[in-house]
């Protein structure tokens, strides 16, 4: 549950940032939430200096949408849940960023969500976007799996289903694999007709220019493609196993997030399709709660 501040007129911001998006949310306890606004690509392992522009885009939004001026920004307390803090160089640079805020509690976007899918309480989320991870919380003890990143993992992801595609059309176009009814539609995204048409256009992009192939995979494996099935059945499989590595901390429940959350469910494990439960609240109202959770145990301690 939402933890009550002592004003009730407190502005909370909410930060989910991720490596799409960055979502914010402002929210008062007296009136619920304000505005909301929406940024670019939020993972500082993908760039610190556009996460943090990200940040402050969404936050400008969320601040007008609220119809509160911009330089009121310095009374609100924001709660952070970003993509790539994991690692903790990032999580340290992250907190030296001279911010705009009253003050800024920085977590993992997979801890927001998690804290957001359960409302405050115990239980487990898969992530399932641009890119993929597990956690779980339970009694103050919390585990994650996956979130390595593009390249390194990131499987049964957007990017990871879109990156196999590229390279399933690849291999068709060079006469060195099986053909895919992806082929035609991934030369006609590029408007090129050769691999290295398409390889030259995607030389250095971001895990999140390789996601927005992923729905032309689940197109093609609904139309029954061998390659598009292949690779849904394979990252529905790795993601499977992740929920069942969560489930080993017996979590109360289990929610998954993301843009793939929905499609990759009916090819889930059964077992595990059966459990995955609708999350409560957004990531970025996660964020909210974190912060709020985290003012009141500065509260305690200064009172103590």
């Amino acid at each position: 549950m939402m933890a009550k501040s002592a004003n009730e007129d407190q502005l909370y911001i909410g930060i989910d940032g991720g490596g799409t998006k960055c979502r914010a949310t402002i929210y008062s306890a007296q009136n619920g939430v304000l505005g909301t606004g929406l940024g670019g690509p939020a993972n500082p392992l993908h760039g610190l200096e556009r996460t943090l522009e990200s940040i402050m885009v969404s936050t400008q939004l969320a601040m007008r949408d609220a119809g509160l001026p911009l330089e009121s920004i310095h009374q609100v307390y924001a709660g952070l849940g970003l993509a790539g803090v994991n690692l903790p160089n990032l999580y340290e640079k992250i907190t030296e960023w001279e911010h705009p805020f009253k003050q800024m509690f920085l977590t993992t976007d997979l801890h927001t969500a998690c804290i957001g899918a359960h409302e405050g309480g115990d239980g487990a989320v898969i992530i399932t976007g641009t890119g993929s991870c597990g956690f779980s919380y339970v009694k103050g003890q919390s585990v994650n799996y996956g979130g390595h990143g593009f390249a390194l993992g990131d499987k049964g992801s957007g990017a990871w289903m879109g990156l196999e595609a590229i390279k399933a059309v690849l291999m068709e176009l060079d006469g060195l694999g099986p053909h895919t009814i992806m082929t035609p539609v991934v030369k006609e995204h590029f408007n090129v007709t050769t691999a290295m048409g398409i390889a030259e256009q995607m030389a250095g992009q971001p895990s999140s220019s390789y996601a927005k192939f992923a729905r032309y995979v689940f197109d093609a494996a609904h139309q029954g493609d061998q390659i598009a099935l292949a690779i849904v059945k394979d990252g529905a499989q790795y993601v499977s196993q992740l929920a069942h590595r969560l489930l080993e901390n017996n979590p109360p429940r289990l929610s998954m997030i993301g843009g793939l959350a929905e499609p990759l469910n009916q090819w889930l494990d059964p077992a595990i399709a059966k459990l995955v439960e609708v999350p409560k609240q957004p990531p970025e109202m996660g964020a909210i709660y974190f912060a709020q959770q985290s003012v009141l145990e500065q509260d305690q301690k200064v009172a103590m």
